[in-house]
């Protein structure tokens, strides 16, 4: 479903804040995967989402998603293919709407618009049930405005909204950073929920190293611009994160990662 071929991407190249952000990146995901990801600040975690989803171009290598080579398609039309959840809870929901308003326009993306009404009773039942998988009560509160809502219930609504159409890929970049730890793990157990229930190729960027070790099926790390652990599987069932952080350092050669990693 995903393709990353030796992807490269320098900031600022020739100049003294020169950052060689992604060096020589190769990923290969299969459709239905769940891959979480990790690594400390500069790693390239957030580049790789942000090159996968069009917000720049890269400087060498090529992203195939589903067969489909979009490296050098505009981040609008890629959108086509991706559904992308920010770290941001106020990014993914218009305040000044209503629940069921969001979602319909969740529910129209890339569709004409027409002079039909606007949310019918099929409609409302659908989305009714698509809220119920949030466990939050909000399929109760449809027509509450969403700036009403908690930072989590709009995280929640927010990664709901992002996977309606059913995306060839979802993007997750740190998207319950922001929530608190009671609030965090509740949206986590939406989002499996969600994926599974969706079969969605899903990646998830997170700096909780137990969250990544916990959700999903696919686990890899990176450190300065490329994967140095990739693990799945029963390897990455039986994973702890003292094995983890072994791995890092083996395949690393640094001995660096208490400065590397943010452990929860």
């Amino acid at each position: 479903m995903l393709k990353l071929n030796n992807i490269r991407k320098v900031f600022n190249p020739g100049t003294v804040n020169e950052k060689v952000a992604l060096n020589g990146l190769n990923l290969h995901m299969k459709e239905g995967e769940f891959v979480t990801v990790i690594g400390g600040n500069g790693a390239g975690k957030s580049t790789m989402l942000n090159a996968i989803a069009g917000v720049f171009d890269v400087d060498e290598g090529s992203i195939v998603i589903d067969g489909i080579d979009v490296t050098h398609l505009p981040e609008y039309k890629r959108a086509a293919y991706i559904g992308r959840v920010f770290q941001d809870p106020m990014m993914g929901t218009a305040a000044t709407m209503q629940i069921e308003e969001n979602m319909a326009l969740a529910d129209r993306r890339g569709l004409p618009r027409t002079l039909k009404v606007g949310i019918t009773k099929a409609d409302r039942e659908a989305y009714r049930e698509h809220l119920k998988i949030l466990d939050l009560g909000l399929e109760d509160r449809m027509t509450s405005k969403v700036g009403l809502l908690s930072g989590g219930q709009r995280q929640a609504l927010t990664l709901l909204m992002a996977t309606l159409q059913r995306p060839k890929l979802l993007l997750l970049d740190e998207h319950t950073a922001a929530l608190d730890p009671k609030t965090a793990a509740k949206v986590l157990d939406a989002t499996q929920r969600i994926v599974e229930k969706n079969q969605l190729t899903t990646m998830m960027i997170t700096h909780n190293m137990r969250d990544a070790i916990n959700y999903g099926n696919r686990l890899i790390m990176m450190y300065d611009g490329h994967i140095v652990v990739d693990v799945s599987g029963d390897e990455k069932k039986n994973l702890t994160v003292e094995h983890l952080l072994n791995l890092f350092s083996q395949a690393s050669g640094s001995d660096e990662v208490d400065d590397k990693l943010v452990l929860s």
